[in-house]
């Protein structure tokens, strides 16, 4: 499934995104799917999650990805 999402300002933070997106239920659960591994940020693997997110970013977890736009 793939989705665009807006960004308001410069950038949107990793656990932000997941959790407007409804990926992640709560900063938490944003924050363990980020530290397993589970988030790809243009091909490659994502770990910080206060990533800086801007548009043109593709997000990808499991089979869902998000075009920040």
């Amino acid at each position: 499934m793939s989705t665009d999402f807006k960004i308001e300002g410069e950038y949107i933070e990793l656990i932000q995104l997941l959790k407007a997106t409804g990926i992640a239920s709560t900063g938490g659960h944003a924050k363990f799917i980020v530290s397993d591994g589970e988030v790809i940020r243009n091909g490659e693997v994502e770990m910080r999650k206060r990533a800086k997110l801007i548009a043109g970013d593709l997000i990808e977890i499991g089979d869902q990805k998000i075009q920040l736009i």
